[in-house]
């Protein structure tokens, strides 16, 4: 039977298209013209990228010379991360790279290929239970391998626990020895108030289809005295970092969906804060197994998480047995990160955080956006009983 409402709390994988990023791309789609081009068609396209630069530069707290547009949040890490490397490597032998421990795998990843190839060796930033990274730590190897690091990189929030890091002192650590700084914002965009020149950091990951635009576009901030290397080559396109023809329409889209959401940011924050709490304190009420997962949103750390994000461990559950019961109930969640999806392996997020290997395979992520209602919670918290005691008499594989 089909479901007669639908509840879709997994916002951080990929959220709705906002109604003004629709209507940008429907009145821009007949539009034709390469941006590269001189023509009259050309110049008419490169104008919708250039004012759509502006408007997100603008948003975000950039000169617009310092947004490089991509084709979204994975291909804008992997410039950063090796695009960074590469330089600073070059230059002298700087084969460091330090990352939190909970990075994405668009972060992680990269790392690794360059540690495989290219001999980079990765320094894990530990995390303590809630997922803030230990500054103690990260101050300790700056400065006993200051001269031999490449780069730093952290989040600035995490996708799956919603954990918000402390940016501005990791830069401040960083930049005491002159070492630049990335961070993944793709899941902070649209929730938090982000400015990239205050912040410090020296580049910066978004993508539009987290934060109400389409899918298939994203941006990463360098700033202007950022040495980047090009990963793909070819008609030297955006500060000759990132060639390719630009999607005009697709940055237009983006472009409006950034100045909806930073319009309606500080609203929908509390809006959703308050849909959130009522997830987490009614799981925690109704569902002895669960075990909240992330900062305490009672304590008074409470302002270091997202306000989307909700996550919870089930004991003796197997969070895809979970997903595909809420599934057919109407409720839409996830593990964690989409990329990961179907993959049978516990989060590394919640390993670096302390939980057990055997916890961890219970866990779900409940994400919040701006198509989230009070239906929607009271249909999770309805059904959610119910799906645990199912998945629990079926056990772990």
């Amino acid at each position: 039977m089909t479901p007669t409402h639908v509840a879709y709390l997994d916002h951080a994988a990929t959220t709705p298209m906002d109604p003004a990023a629709i209507e940008a791309m429907v009145a821009h789609m007949g539009t034709v013209g390469n941006p590269s081009s001189l023509h009259r068609s050309g110049r008419d396209a490169r104008r919708l990228v250039e004012e759509s630069r502006e408007d997100i530069a603008r948003i975000f707290g950039s000169a617009p010379s310092e947004v490089v547009f991509t084709s979204g949040g994975t291909e804008s890490d992997n410039l950063a991360i090796k695009g960074i490397f590469w330089a600073r490597n070059k230059e002298a032998s700087r084969p460091r790279v330090l990352l939190s421990a909970i990075e994405h795998h668009a972060v992680m990843d990269p790392a690794h290929w360059l540690a495989t190839h290219e001999g980079a060796e990765l320094v894990w930033i530990p995390v303590d239970e809630s997922g803030l990274i230990d500054l103690d730590f990260l101050a300790t190897e700056i400065a006993a391998n200051h001269e031999r690091i490449a780069l730093v990189s952290v989040m600035w929030a995490n996708n799956e626990v919603g954990t918000i890091q402390p940016i501005e002192q990791v830069v401040e650590l960083a930049h005491a020895h002159g070492i630049p700084v990335h961070s993944d914002a793709v899941q902070a965009a649209g929730h938090l108030p982000i400015n990239f020149s205050s912040s410090g950091l020296d580049a910066m990951t978004i993508t539009a289809h987290k934060l109400g635009g389409p899918v298939g576009v994203g941006a990463l901030f360098a700033a202007r005295n950022l040495t980047l290397v090009p990963v793909q080559h070819g008609g030297g396109q955006e500060r000759e970092v990132r060639s390719g023809t630009l999607d005009a329409l697709g940055i237009t889209a983006f472009a409006a969906a950034v100045k909806a959401a930073d319009g309606r940011r500080e609203a929908e924050a509390n809006r959703l804060e308050s849909l959130r709490d009522q997830i987490i304190q009614g799981i925690s009420s109704k569902i002895p197994s669960a075990h909240a997962r992330g900062i305490d949103v009672t304590g008074p750390d409470r302002g270091k998480r997202l306000p989307s994000h909700a996550h919870f461990t089930f004991e003796g559950c197997e969070g895809d047995s979970l997903i595909f019961l809420l599934d057919n109930a109407g409720v839409q969640v996830s593990t964690g990160s989409a990329c990961q999806a179907g993959v049978p392996q516990p989060s590394h997020v919640l390993l670096a955080m302390g939980v057990s290997e055997r916890d961890a395979r219970g866990a779900l992520r409940f994400t919040l956006g701006n198509t989230s209602s009070q239906q929607d919670v009271d249909l999770l918290l309805d059904v959610l009983p119910g799906a645990v005691e199912r998945a629990t008499a079926a056990g772990l594989a």
